[in-house]
């Protein structure tokens, strides 16, 4: 688990209902159109807009969510209208999550991905999946709720593995057709109905590259909203086989000592995090 991590634990408190405040009460609005959230250009510093500043901007909102009070500033999470053009200049700006890391202190970053999160599910379920009525957010609950036939959806949380897999002193890495030129990262894949999340480790590998592996073991775990998933990291040991890639989800594979990493993700993720732990362990 990251410092990122804890500070979201410690400060941040998810909450349906906003407390009582008086209108001036400070506010974090995060504010996106097309997945890119809008920043306020403050001499060349970005930062998080309030309810107000974005109520004021000459922009359409289509949806907001309360989410949360981080220590004793409520969060809001807002769709804009992606159908007028506001491209980035001296007053604002938008900016993909993976930048956010950069610009804002955490925990901004982590509560981004969740305001973002939020967004799509309440955007995706305007209307009922099963008599396809209008929704409307239950009282109380983080839930839409269909006034014809009861059905409530709640946000969807997509469980995926991601593990570390050793033979000694080499790691192994893998690269995906949808990776940048040169970027390697490790096995990873989602959690199909029925099966553990151990097993759904075991499966990938052998499904991607081909081999068996043993002593699975726990890391940790990471939000992921790309689009709404929770990667679940684990370590384990090589077994036996030979790596022969799938050719769809991985492309090229191989293993690697700590000096011949190629390029990897960064720590803000945990599959860099994940890596780091190799290299830390083969110093």
């Amino acid at each position: 688990m990251n410092k990122e991590d804890n500070d979201l634990g410690l400060d941040f408190f998810p909450l349906v209902i906003p407390p009582y405040k008086e209108e001036s009460s400070e506010t974090y609005c995060f504010a996106f159109r097309d997945r890119r959230l809008l920043l306020l250009n403050e001499n060349g510093n970005f930062r998080l807009p309030s309810l107000e500043e974005t109520g004021n901007m000459d922009i359409t909102i289509l949806r907001q969510q309360y989410l949360g009070e981080l220590k004793s500033i409520s969060c809001f999470s807002m769709e804009l209208d992606g159908s007028k053009d506001m491209g980035n200049n001296d007053n604002f700006g938008f900016f993909v999550l993976r930048e956010l890391g950069a610009i804002l202190q955490a925990p901004l970053p982590l509560i981004a991905g969740k305001a973002v999160h939020i967004m799509e599910w309440d955007k995706n379920t305007m209307f009922c999946g099963r008599c396809g009525s209008s929704t409307s957010l239950k009282e109380n609950e983080r839930a839409k709720q269909c006034p014809e036939c009861g059905f409530l959806a709640f946000p969807k949380i997509s469980p995926a593995i991601i593990v570390l897999i050793e033979k000694e002193d080499k790691v192994l890495l893998a690269r995906s057709p949808n990776f940048r030129p040169g970027l390697y990262s490790i096995i990873a894949g989602f959690v199909e109905p029925g099966e553990s999340i151990e097993q759904a480790v075991v499966r990938e590998v052998r499904e991607e590259v081909g081999i068996s592996i043993k002593n699975v073991r726990y890391f940790g775990s990471q939000p992921w909203p790309y689009p709404d998933s929770l990667m679940i990291g684990f370590t384990a040991e090589f077994l036996e086989g030979e790596i022969q890639v799938d050719g769809i989800e991985i492309d090229n594979a191989g293993w690697f000592r700590k000096d011949e990493i190629p390029a990897i993700p960064g720590i803000d993720s945990i599959s860099g995090q994940l890596i780091e732990y190799f290299i830390s362990r083969h110093s």
